[in-house]
């Protein structure tokens, strides 16, 4: 299946939490938009893997995406190296994605900084035909370089060069958020507390979404950063 946009993300929650607006604004708009997880989240203070895959399932559920796939890399140990780079590649080849939205370029969690740059690597030498892949039936891979790598913002904050109205689909987001139900504050659990389980952090979400809502004037929006210069082509597409 071709996708106009493959997310790629560090853990299974942080597409949710980082850009699931945008995922949800473009389905709406016909868009084909997948997610690929590199890890299963096995290091959170909560939950298990098992735990995460099923409510990954629940989550993609709630977005209404059209594929999500987890490589299984080893949380808080994946490197940018040729292994790791040659499964991404294979499946950027795989979904011929125009645009990658990838994690945060530098973050408090050190795996959204290596998967940012895993993802902006492998985008870069899927497109050399020289580098050869093959698909889950043996058959060669055509090279393929998405148009255009953007970076959604996490936890830490950063100036972002372009926001997308979301004001449409907060609800939706919330939802899919909660679909991590192992992650987020639930005053009935006897599992540890962690940075993510008080109800401060969801708050804290929703305060950073409303502050770049306001800066485009709108209630809610998602941030992202891009490594080259964005041009457009019209004027008043523009919000």
């Amino acid at each position: 299946m071709k996708l106009d946009i493959l997310v790629m993300a560090a853990h299974p929650d942080d597409a949710e939490l980082g850009c699931s607006g945008t995922i949800c604004s473009h389905i709406a708009n016909g868009k084909k938009v997948g997610i690929v997880d590199f890890t299963r989240g096995e290091l959170g203070t909560r939950g298990t893997p098992a735990i995460r895959l099923a409510e990954s399932d629940a989550a993609t559920k709630v977005l209404g995406i059209h594929a999500r796939e987890n490589l299984g890399f080893r949380d808080g140990f994946f490197v940018n190296d040729e292994q790791h780079l040659m499964k991404v590649i294979e499946v950027i080849r795989k979904y011929q994605p125009e645009i990658v939205l990838a994690n945060a370029k530098d973050d408090r969690h050190p795996d959204h900084g290596k998967g940012s740059a895993l993802a902006v690597d492998a985008c870069f030498k899927a497109g050399l035909r020289m580098i050869e892949t093959f698909d889950s039936e043996g058959n060669l891979q055509t090279a393929w370089r998405p148009k255009n790598v953007y970076h959604y913002i996490q936890d830490r904050y950063i100036q972002p060069d372009f926001i997308v109205d979301v004001s449409d689909f907060w609800e939706q987001k919330v939802a899919s958020i909660r679909a991590f139900k192992s992650q987020f504050y639930d005053p009935t659990s006897s599992e540890p507390m962690s940075y993510l389980t008080s109800p401060e952090f969801l708050e804290f979400i929703e305060a950073r979404a409303k502050e770049f809502g306001h800066n485009i004037g709108v209630k809610y929006g998602e941030g992202f950063t891009s490594y080259k210069k964005i041009g457009v082509g019209d004027l008043f597409g523009l919000i």
